[in-house]
């Protein structure tokens, strides 16, 4: 057999070295396939090749599966669609979509031997079947078997956009990353292995504005790239060498990920050039730029680096205030989108929407370019697994609201835009849409729940969404000024520190990675790697992770006191006073007095405040939203668990030489670490979400047992806190930075003082309170659900959505309550899928003559328009009882509303 090139690796008769194991596979790849000769899938049969080799065995390459000698293991690999690979689909009764990025694993026999198939629509699906073969073999004590044994797998994207930012904020944490030549190849053979098809170098968005500035490399990027013929703009400081070793960076980068299989897109989040006031330290300025040839400048820049980078098939750009340029400045960025098409080749214009209108929307449209939008998921955090029903008071649109003529639609007309998917997802739009995943939740700590996850992927469709793009672990590490040398992990035990700063996270890429691909994957595609890396303790560890991811989530969603990344940050949480509003606090975008009890929910349709649920109390009355009582019990479950199996896990750890593996496992120990600083917020928010709560009952009431419940509850808070803080001290640095300001750094001991001063403020008030006071009933029944299991009682429900309704037509909504004791009165809340507008309320009648049935219609006058109609039922059976349906399964992954689309 002649031997013949694929690619960048060689196929031949004579096979690879031999690596000393008796075993042998026949690998077949047929080098003038399509799908089979680009280089995404010829590096994944080499990485296939060595990770066989690596475990023992030794792998003869042929052309055609005829060459391979009788009684023989075989393993080919080749397009869906090649005659001798539908041969075998069709045998096997697989079937493989035309659709990109599709694979099938099959196995079958060749010969009266066994052999395995691993194919794919494209080269991307080739790529992804195969570096799953390679995983297979990697985790496993028996990979011939392994292989052997698989049952047929046919998958396809269920989500088309799966991608990664990595930010560069800091000159002195992100310059080591971003030259090491050796780091990106493992890194993208990381992102491909677990399924991501994009990545973006995030660059300009260490600031969200030009005030104070302090690190300025790669805040306006192109003089860090490029000298640009015609114009003498360059930044100060910066060699020409260096400058020019930033571009070759560049294009190594984006060629690494191209031959991974992953689409390189390059985020330029900043276009601002002059920095504002308290920026007389900024390590660099830009010089040889005017108003005059701004846009122009930007505009030739922005070619010149696409042509001097082929590779780059994407530009992610923000054109609201925090780029630096004035909101409404739409011929500059007309003149920017238009350096797109003069690169001579199709390149996405990826917009940020914050701020974003449909003049600048045509604007990139007009370029024929495609044009995707990114809105944030859940503002700058993550939430729940659905998308929240409604946004915050504070960004609904108003006629009263003042802003700054700087950034007069992200703060005016357009504040609506600021967090969400806003009024993007109309029918019909000429552009796609894509949610971006924020990392004001999670951050730092280690994360993964399968589970939530694939509710996210479900979510990342909604009305038609094409994927998501999630900003990695410790993104924004180091920013404006802040960054310390000594690695990102922040690990004062220098034993915790992985090789690079990503393999801490390695759980977290495959869980989002490969959910985010297939919603339904079989779960042993992350337990193998939990059974090689703890043993033992794996099935308790990943049971533990997943109670634990949780846990933020839900703060967040419940509780947020602003949507900024920077400013509240649940794993770092600055304590914001119960008592006084004048005490000091970071927290601007929050409901006045600016309080514990008064913050917002990230979602208010579905979840009440802690001011607003007191009144309830009270009252006697409830609207059905969630409370943050109930919040608190689900926040102690779920540290309750995640603490059970933590302590089952380190049960099992124990190595065969009988030490505990905790002592001795890197992987381990970071886990163990971060699931009890995940346990002790949990139980920390839950205890400080019942003291909000009775403090709030005590200011409506002045009852002193309520303020007393309060104390308690806020002490234990304070010693929860205190608790894991101290367990970290020789843990982890004492500061962690992600900024310059107190709430963007330090440790959690030094959130101590706040917690304090606070608790003091509340002791010092019982002091002013009369013992023995009579107390109301209604008060003390408040006290008791405040410290107790709140029930939330139902009656079952059944309601069919319309698959799609008709815009200018009625459409019926019927609700059916099983057998209800009670007489039961129901509204329906219903809203275009369209985050500017506010819920239209209806009262929905029992039909007379079928009890239990309850009618109404979505009048045509409201169905005539572009959006899908989103909705859900409140049901009432007395004053003080009340519920929402569908509402939140047990295990919280559900969206709580129906969505009915419009015909297209």
């Amino acid at each position: 057999m002649t031997a013949l090139s694929v690619g960048a690796f060689r196929l031949g008769a004579s096979g690879t070295a031999q690596s000393g194991g008796d075993a042998t596979i026949c690998l077949v790849a047929d080098p003038s396939d399509l799908a089979v000769s680009p280089a995404p899938a010829t590096w994944a049969i080499r990485e296939l090749t060595r990770t066989i080799e690596e475990h023992g065995m030794s792998v003869r390459q042929f052309n055609t599966l005829d060459q391979c000698p009788p009684s023989s293991f075989c393993l080919m690999v080749g397009s869906h669609n090649t005659p001798p690979v539908s041969k075998i689909l069709k045998d096997a009764n697989i079937s493989v979509s035309n659709a990109p990025e599709c694979l099938a694993l099959v196995p079958s026999t060749h010969k009266g031997s066994p052999m395995l198939l691993a194919c794919g629509s494209d080269a991307r699906g080739v790529m992804y079947a195969v570096l799953e073969l390679a995983d297979r073999i990697k985790y496993s004590d028996d990979p011939i078997q392994a292989l052997k044994t698989q049952a047929p797998v046919a998958e396809q994207p269920f989500n088309q956009v799966r991608s990664v930012a990595r930010l560069f904020v800091s000159d002195v944490e992100d310059k080591p990353w971003f030259n090491d030549r050796e780091m990106w190849p493992a890194y993208f053979s990381m992102l491909a292995s677990q399924r991501f098809n994009r990545f973006q170098l995030a660059l300009g968005i260490g600031y969200d504005s030009l005030e104070s500035v302090a690190d300025a490399y790669f805040l306006f990027a192109y003089p860090f790239l490029l000298s640009v013929p015609g114009y003498e703009v360059k930044a100060t400081n910066l060699p020409e060498a260096e400058r020019d070793q930033n571009l070759e960076m560049l294009q190594f980068i984006s060629q690494q990920a191209v031959a991974h299989g992953i689409d390189f897109q390059l985020g330029i989040w900043t276009h601002g050039y002059e920095w504002g006031p308290d920026s007389s330290n900024a390590n660099y300025v830009i010089e040889g730029l005017t108003p005059a040839n701004h846009a122009a400048y930007c505009r030739d820049a922005l070619t010149a680096l696409l042509k001097a980078c082929p590779d780059i098939s994407g530009v992610t750009l923000r054109t609201h205030a925090e780029s630096g340029v004035r909101e409404g400045s739409y011929s500059f960025w007309k003149t920017v989108f238009e350096g797109v098409p003069r690169s001579g080749r199709k390149v996405e214009i990826d917009l940020h929407t914050k701020g974003l209108d449909q003049p600048i929307i045509d604007e990139a449209l007009a370029t024929h370019m495609p044009v995707k939008l990114s809105p944030k998921y859940w503002a700058e955090h993550m939430g729940l697994p659905y998308h929240q029903a409604a946004i915050r008071d504070l960004e609904m649109p108003r006629k009263d609201l003042k802003h700054d003529d700087f950034s007069a639609l992200s703060t005016g007309s357009r504040i609506f835009t600021r967090y969400g998917y806003a009024d993007f997802l109309k029918r019909d739009r000429p552009y796609s849409v894509m949610y971006r995943v924020w990392p004001g939740t999670h951050r730092f700590l280690l994360w993964g729940d399968p589970i939530s996850t694939a509710a996210h992927a479900h979510a990342f469709r909604f009305c038609g969404g094409a994927g998501a793009e999630l900003f990695e672990p410790l993104s924004f590490k180091g920013r404006r000024g802040s960054g310390l040398p000594g690695g990102r992990c922040a690990y004062a035990d220098k034993s915790l520190n992985p090789h690079r700063d990503w393999e801490k996270y390695l759980y977290t890429y495959r869980v989002w990675g490969r959910l985010l691909y297939n919603a339904h994957a079989d779960p042993d595609v992350w337990q193998r790697y939990l059974r090689k890396q703890f043993g033992g303790s794996a099935p308790a560890l990943e049971a533990a992770l997943s109670s634990a991811t949780r846990i933020l989530p839900l703060v967040t969603t419940a509780h947020l006191p602003s949507a900024v990344n920077d400013t509240f940050g649940p794993e770092f949480y600055t304590n914001q006073p119960i008592v006084d509003a004048n005490e000091p606090q970071p927290y601007g975008d929050t409901p006045a007095p600016k309080v514990f009890g008064n913050v917002s929910p990230l979602d208010p349709q579905m979840f009440s405040r802690i001011s607003d649920f007191a009144d309830e109390l009270l009252k006697g009355e409830r609207s059905g939203k969630y409370s943050p009582v109930e919040v608190a019990q689900w926040l102690e479950d779920l540290a309750q668990e995640a603490d059970n199996r933590l302590t089952e896990a380190g049960a099992k750890s124990n190595g065969t030489n009988g030490q505990p593996v905790i002592n001795t496992n890197p992987e381990f120990r970071r886990a163990v670490v971060d699931l009890k600083i995940h346990i002790g917020l949990g139980s920390f928010f839950a205890a400080e979400l019942r003291s909000g709560t009775l403090y709030a009952i005590h200011e409506r009431s002045t009852d002193r047992a309520a303020l007393e419940e309060a104390l308690k509850q806020y002490r234990r808070a304070r010693e929860i806190w205190s608790q894991f803080a101290e367990e970290t001290k020789a843990i982890y640095v004492f500061d962690m930075t992600f900024g310059p300001l107190p709430r963007m750094r330090g440790n959690w001991l030094d959130r101590l003082l706040a917690m304090d001063v606070d608790i003091a403020l509340m002791a010092k008030r019982i002091e002013s309170l009369q013992e023995g006071q009579p107390q109301p009933a209604r008060v003390r029944s408040a006290i008791q659900e405040a410290l107790g299991r709140p029930p939330r009682g139902s009656v079952a429900c059944s309601h069919t959505p319309s698959p799609r309704f008709l815009p200018g037509k009625d459409l019926e909504i019927v609700l059916s309550v099983k057998q209800p004791t009670k007489p039961i009165s129901v509204r329906l809340h219903y809203r275009h899928v369209n985050q500017a507008e506010r819920y239209e309320v209806a009262e929905i009648p029992e039909i007379p003559e079928i009890h239990g049935e309850y009618r109404t219609v979505i009048p045509a006058s409201y169905t005539a328009s572009k959006y899908s109609i989103q909705y859900y039922f409140e049901l009432r059976e007395i004053p003080e009882k009340a519920w929402l349906y569908p509402g939140f399964a047990i295990d919280l992954t559900n969206q709580p509303y129906f969505i009915v689309p419009t015909t297209m």
